[in-house]
């Protein structure tokens, strides 16, 4: 089969001709009909997150169809449409897995990073940790959700009962994010690269009541703040947003160093908090919500072989929305 494949980090991405995956016990074979390109895999090339696995297959927001079972699979069929995340497989034994914080296991597996992922025509997952996608959506239109779709999810409901909500750097999960957030009725400040008119633009297009740069004072006190873009001096800009008692929700994986701020921009039980990676509950309940709240995304599609571009657009700052690889 066609991959492109990761020899090392902060090399080009290669297509290469690599051998069909073989399902083991638990894991399905998927033929690969999407993948979306998402900012972890930006961070995977560019060396940014430690003990990648080398060489490796990115992409983690990955649509398909079931094209072979492993033994000791059940609740899946040959040609159901799945969809791969981020999380690829966990223990169900440590204190985290016992605790329903699966998101936090010690020995989690993760698609794209430390198992091969979905920049390839096939890929291999583990069946328990593939999700039914809503059938009413395309491939291309879903890959997004896997990922930026799941994890701004789990960062608008660790801001709890914010009314009015400050979003920090508006690409794929912003986009996504700020559909829900509408639909629930928050208010919100979109805050973009300073400059950044079209994506200020598009921001206000998805419902912001404001959209300026992130250089600039946020039109009315929030009650949280999401940060997606993976600049650590966010923080405390977002910190001097947040009225007492509001929430700075970090949603990435990977950030810059965050600089040293006056500790009264944090009194008045103001909160940092990080989102790590997802769960399957989040999953079930993002898809359940998002039919109900009309979320489209905006995509880009490239064919696989251009990944390495995707990624550069990625980089660069030039998409709006998301791009995907199409299959």
């Amino acid at each position: 089969m066609r991959a492109m494949l990761l020899r090392s980090p902060r090399t080009p991405l290669a297509l290469t001709e690599v051998p069909d995956p073989e399902p083991g016990p638990g894991q399905v074979l998927v033929q690969v009909r999407a993948c979306g390109v998402c900012r972890t895999d930006l961070h995977v090339v560019d060396g940014e997150l430690p003990d990648a696995r080398s060489p490796v297959i990115p992409g983690h927001e990955i649509v398909g169809v079931v094209a072979g079972l492993g033994r000791e699979v059940s609740g899946l069929r040959v040609g159901d449409r799945v969809g791969v995340p981020w999380l690829g497989h966990t223990c169900g034994a440590c204190r985290y897995c016992r605790a329903a914080q699966e998101n936090l296991c010690d020995s989690a597996q993760f698609t794209g990073y430390t198992i091969d992922g979905g920049y390839a025509e096939m890929t291999v997952a583990d069946a328990r940790y593939c999700f039914a996608l809503p059938d009413n959506v395309g491939d291309v239109d879903v890959a997004p959700w896997l990922c930026a779709g799941l994890i701004g999810y789990r960062a608008l409901r660790m801001a709890g009962n914010a009314s009015r909500l400050g979003i920090y750097g508006f690409g794929a999960a912003a986009h996504i994010v700020a559909q829900l957030a509408r639909h629930e009725g928050h208010e919100i400040a979109a805050f973009t690269r300073p400059g950044d008119a079209p994506a200020q633009a598009f921001a206000c297009e998805l419902g912001a009541a404001w959209a300026g740069g992130s250089d600039e004072a946020s039109p009315f006190p929030l009650d949280a703040a999401l940060i997606f873009a993976p600049v650590g001096s966010l923080v405390p800009a977002a910190l001097r947003a947040v009225v007492k008692g509001g929430t700075v929700v970090c949603a990435g994986i990977h950030m810059s160093d965050i600089p040293s701020f006056p500790y009264s921009i944090l009194w008045g039980e103001r909160r940092v908090v990080s989102v790590a990676n997802l769960t399957r509950r989040d999953g079930e309940a993002f898809f359940a919500i998002a039919g109900k709240a009309g979320i489209r995304t905006h995509v880009a599609p490239y064919p696989l072989a251009q990944a390495n571009e995707a990624l550069d657009a990625l980089r660069s700052g030039r998409l709006t929305g998301a791009a995907v690889l199409t299959l």
